[in-house]
C-alpha cells in the first residue's frame, strides 16, 4: 500500500509527482516540467539564479554602451541616407545587421560577459533609446529617406543585440 502524498506548498492537495531535485512530493500547479521530468518552483528559481550571473552596475554598463553606439551608428545611417535616397534601405539593413554584431560584442565585453534575461533586455532597448533622437528628428523635419534608414536599422539591430548578447548565434 502507498501512502497519499500531500504538496509541500500546498498541503491539502494529494498527489503523486515529486521534484527530481529535492523529492519533495508537488502539485500540478507548482511542478515546472524540464527534459527529464517536474522539478518544484524552489529548485527551478534555484536552478535559474546559476544563469543569471550579472551585477547590479551590469545594466548601466550595457545599457550605456549600447544606446551611445546606437546613436553613433542611427546618424552614420541618416547622414548616408540623406545623400543616398531609396537604396539608403538596402545599406541600412547591411549596417543594421553589422552594427548590432559589434554593438553586442562590445556590450558583453564591457559587462565581462556575465549573462541575464534582463541584461539582454536591457541591451536591446539601449539600442532603440540611443536612436530614438536621431529617429525623432528626421520624424519632425519630415526628411523621408533618412528616417526610413534609421527604421530599418532599428528592425534589425535590436534584435540582433538581443540574440548575440543572450547567446543566440545568428
Amino acid at each position: 500500500m502507498t501512502d497519499i502524498l500531500f504538496c509541500y506548498a500546498h498541503p491539502t492537495r494529494e498527489t503523486s509527482l515529486r521534484c527530481r531535485r529535492c523529492e519533495n512530493p508537488i502539485c500540478t500547479s507548482c511542478a515546472v516540467r524540464i527534459p527529464t521530468g517536474y522539478i518544484c518552483s524552489d529548485c527551478s528559481r534555484a536552478h535559474q539564479k546559476v544563469f543569471d550571473t550579472a551585477m547590479w552596475y551590469d545594466y548601466l554598463i550595457g545599457f550605456s554602451v549600447t544606446s551611445i553606439f546606437s546613436l553613433i551608428a542611427s546618424m552614420l545611417i541618416a547622414f548616408i541616407g540623406s545623400f543616398i535616397g531609396f537604396f539608403m534601405i538596402f545599406i541600412a539593413a547591411i549596417i543594421g545587421g553589422a552594427t548590432g554584431r559589434w554593438i553586442a560584442d562590445l556590450a558583453l565585453r564591457a559587462v565581462g560577459k556575465r549573462r541575464s534575461k534582463a541584461l539582454f533586455i536591457t541591451c536591446a532597448i539601449g539600442v532603440v533609446l540611443g536612436a530614438l533622437p536621431v529617429l525623432l528628428t528626421f520624424l519632425f523635419t519630415g526628411n523621408l529617406f533618412p528616417l526610413i534608414g534609421v527604421a530599418v536599422y532599428l528592425i534589425i539591430a535590436a534584435p540582433m543585440v538581443y540574440s548575440r548578447t543572450s547567446g543566440i548565434q545568428l
